[in-house]
This record gives structure tokens, sequence and C-alpha cells, in this order.
């Protein structure tokens, strides 16, 4: 008889194995992987008596707190599948997933009740539960969470058959100029992932995790499942703010955390970052977009972190590629482990196939030259689009999902982006990467973040542009940073325009979101995509 691929699975491993050892801290609360087990037991028998039944769907929005963890299992193992809500996202944004997903419950933290109030009378909900929290009063109708389990028994709960192939998360895309996109994941799909997870990332029983990373994020990347599978400690994170999370580290010797380029750069640019001293080392994933090889070394340099690239979407559960360290990289200089650590790297053990392919089809050269689109196929790919079969078509071709990020493949096989297709900047005909000329930028003295982004051109058609914001006492002009950008990049690449701005608009998860930008400049809808 087959045993089916799934992440729950491990939650009955770390209670049988590790019942004392401390599974979750979350401020002043700690629990053990029993009392944790308990807890998400009783979760799940209190959503059984509520109705919910295997194949239904219920949406959460939490920050990364202990409720959210347990949302994970709990609503899971009764075969239900669960939507995790960004709750970043407009208040219409919202109102459209919870009704598209069918969701028959939501569970919400009351930090964040008051988006609710304002579309809860359009919503399908047939419950709400809250989760309280100190500072924040509710006046949305819903049961609290912690009395919806207080009043079952745990032990009464009898786990349900689970196919590996059914949906274990539905998790929303962010819209663009389209509604946000359903991305249906399966349990196999998960378990994959994190097992990619637990091995590429060195995952160990000993590991302290800070969950910087949104959890309702591709589930946090796979560590939800990965950390528990080890016994590792959970550390949760309300807010990613810096100085907090370098306390952390040293507090609870954090050894392992994931995030955005984002986050690496507000770490390494916190006043604590140049005073603190990080005896554990952590060990660092990031995806989400590429990261600039000088921010990358100024990590390692500053906070000594080790600094791990993976890359993947959504729609890929999300890992298939990872930047795999070899020994000999250690013999070269600083700067050119960390240009290698910027590259998205090869497959995975666990997630399939993962290759550059031209329009023809064809695989580009080895040379880190030809410019193609990254696809891949596997264990980790996506059911599809939840009731989108025409974006599902357009999405997976002959069994391949395509991804839409442009990129080389080096003599070595290791994959590189050179950018989104849409963020691509096509000048006087040439073919502009703008994660090429920002990795330039980034490595100037008085730049903190930026942006580079096609802007209309009577001459040109379009050129780049650079938006930039500026360290604190920075004292440099635009003409500074053209001078800097012809400097070092060719002519036709270096930015023409140049724009100081405050802050970059980003995501929940740290993604630049360069349709912002471009909406300034652009009537046409397919260049502000």
């Amino acid at each position: 008889m087959n045993y089916p691929l799934t992440p729950l699975d491990w939650k009955r491993r770390a209670v049988k194995y590790y019942p004392t050892k401390t599974a979750v801290i979350d401020g002043e609360k700690q629990f053990t992987y029993l009392e944790f087990g308990e807890r998400i037991d009783r979760l799940s028998a209190a959503l059984t008596d509520a109705g919910i039944q295997k194949g239904d769907h219920v949406a959460v929005m939490l920050p990364n707190t202990h409720y959210m963890l347990e949302c994970f299992y709990g609503i899971c193992q009764t075969g239900a599948v669960m939507v995790p809500l960004n709750y970043r996202i407009q208040a219409s944004d919202m109102e459209y997933i919870i009704n598209h997903s069918d969701a028959k419950m939501l569970i919400v933290d009351a930090e964040f009740a008051a988006s609710i109030q304002e579309i809860e009378a359009n919503l399908s909900l047939e419950e709400i539960i809250i989760v309280s929290v100190p500072g924040y009063h509710s006046t949305l109708q819903g049961i609290d969470y912690d009395h919806f389990i207080a009043h079952v028994n745990p032990s009464v709960y009898s786990p349900v058959d689970i196919d590996e192939n059914q949906l274990l998360t539905l998790n929303y895309t962010s819209g663009t100029t389209s509604n946000p996109k359903g991305v249906m994941l399966t349990h196999r799909a998960n378990y994959m992932n994190a097992a990619n997870f637990m091995f590429h990332l060195g995952v160990n029983h000993d590991d302290v995790y800070l969950h910087t990373l949104p959890m309702f994020h591709a589930n946090g990347w796979g560590g939800i499942w990965a950390i528990t599978a080890v016994g590792g400690v959970h550390v949760c994170l309300r807010k990613v703010v810096p100085s907090i999370i370098l306390e952390l580290f040293e507090q609870h010797q954090v050894s392992l955390l994931c995030g955005a380029p984002t986050v690496i750069n507000m770490l390494v640019n916190d006043p604590k970052a140049q005073v603190t001293t990080i005896t554990s080392k952590p060990r660092m994933g990031t995806a989400g977009s590429p990261p600039a090889a000088a921010l990358i070394e100024r990590a390692q340099k500053i906070l000594g972190l080790n600094i791990m690239h993976v890359y993947g979407l959504t729609e890929t559960a999300p890992f298939i590629l990872y930047n795999e360290w070899k020994q000999d990289f250690n013999e070269k200089s600083a700067d050119e482990q960390a240009t290698i650590k910027a590259r998205q790297g090869i497959e995975l053990a666990f997630n399939g196939e993962t290759k550059v392919i031209s329009p023809s089809g064809q695989e580009v050269a080895w040379n880190g030259e030809e410019l193609g689109e990254i696809v891949t196929r596997g264990n980790v790919v996506m059911k599809g689009y939840y009731k989108d079969k025409e974006r599902t078509a357009e999405a997976i071709k002959d069994g391949w999902f395509h991804t839409g990020d442009l990129a080389v493949t080096h003599p070595d096989g290791y994959i590189e982006i050179r950018d989104r297709a849409k963020d691509m900047i096509i000048s006087g005909g040439e073919n502009i990467s703008s994660t090429e000329v920002e990795g330039v930028l980034y490595k100037h003295p008085d730049i903190l973040e930026t942006a580079v982004i096609a802007v209309p051109d009577d001459k040109w058609g379009e050129v780049p542009m650079a938006v930039i914001v500026l360290k604190s006492a920075a004292n440099v002009s635009e003409a500074d940073i053209v001078t800097y950008c012809r400097d070092n990049m060719a002519h036709f690449k270096a930015p023409k325009i140049i724009e100081f701005v405050e802050e970059l608009p980003k995501t929940a998860t740290g993604k630049l979101q360069k349709f912002r930008l471009r909406r300034k400049y652009w009537n046409s809808e397919k260049r502000v995509n």
C-alpha cells in the first residue's frame, strides 16, 4: 500500500520523537512539540465540529504567529484546504480572493479585522474566527480563536485519509492589471518542496529558524513544514523590524532564516548592524528577486550571514533552482564569490527538470550569453489556477510551466536570470537587463535601494531610467549617478534619467513592483505590466 507524501506527517513524527523539545517561540509564549501538537488537534476538532469537511476551503489572514503555524497543520489535517491571505493587499482584492476561493470560514488576526469589516457584507463566508491581540479591538462579528479551540477534546479528533494529489493549499498571486490567480498546490508538491528546503538549506534538528518570511507567501517557502520535520525550533516574528531581528539572532541563537533581498538590505543598513556581533552566524535563504552581488557581499561581511540563493515561483511550490556552493568557489575573491551567489543556480534534488529555452523551444547554449525563458516540469508544479482553465493553459504548455523569467545558462549549468520578460528594456534594438544595471548601481556607496525601468523615448523607443533611494546623509546628484553608470557599464545600458525617491513600492514579501513605477510614464498597457 502506498503511503501518501504529505508534510502533515512530519507533525506526527515530531510529537512522537521530540515531545518535550521546544517547538515554537512566539514572544513570551513557548510550546513544546507535545503542546503544539495538542493545539493543532484542538483546532482540527473544533473545525470538524463547526462543519468543516474534507475538501472545504478555509481562508486565513494572520501574521507570523503560532496561530498561523497551527492553522497550516490544523486545517489541512482535516482534509480541508487552507487559503493563506496576504494581509497587505487592498480590500477589493481580499473580497475577490475570499469569494473566488469558495472559503467557508475565515480566521483573521484582530489587527486586520478592520479590513474585513469594510467588505464583510459582500463575503460569502459562513463563519469568522478572530485571533485576539492586545491593543486591537474589533467590532467584527466572530468567535474568539482560543475560545473556539478550548471547548473541544483533542483526543476525539480522528485524522482523515489523505490523497497526496489532493489540494493542501490554495495560494493567490498578486494581481496587477487582472484579478489574482489561485495557485492549486497539492500535498505532494508541498512535501517535495519542503524536502528540497531541508536538503539544500541544510536543515537539522538543532536549527533555530526565525520566520522573517511571511508564512502566507508560498507557505513560508516550505519552512513551516521542514523545521517541524527535523524537530527544529520555530521562532515567530509578527513584524519585520531589522533591529528586533538582530536582537533575536543573539537572544535565541538563530541559525537559519529566509527573506527577499529587501530584507537583507534592511538588515545590513540598520544602525545596530554596525555595532552588533552575530555569534550564531545564521544561514539565510534568499529569493523573490535577483539579489545584487554587492548586497550579498555586504551581508556576509557586516553580519556574517551565509547567503544561500534559491529561486522559484508560487506556481512551483516554489523552489526550482538552488545556487549549490562548491568547494573550489572558496578560492575565489569575495567579489567573485558574491557574483556567483547572485546566480539562481541548478535544479534541486527533488523538484524535477528545469532549463532555459529559446523562442523556438530548444534549450539555449550553455555559454552565459544566449537569452531564453526558464521553464520547468516535475514534482512541484501547481495543479493549475483555480477555476481558470484559460490562464492555466497559457502557463503550462506540453507539460512545461513557463515562468516568464529571461535567463542565460553558464558553462557549468548554473542559470542566471537577466530579467522578467516584462522588465527587459529594449532600447534602439538592444536588450538591456534592468537587473544587470541595478547590480552596478548597488555598488555605489550612496545608494540604499534602486529599481531600473524602461521609459518612452522618441529616438530609441525606450531608455533605462533609475529610481533611487539614497542612504541618509548622502550628497550625490543625478549627474553624479549618470557619470558613475557610464564609467562602469556600456554607455547604451547606462540610465538616461535618474529620479530620487523616499521609498520604492514593494509587495508584502519585499518584491519590487516596477509596474507601479512605470505607470507614470506609459499609457500602453503592455509596458505598464
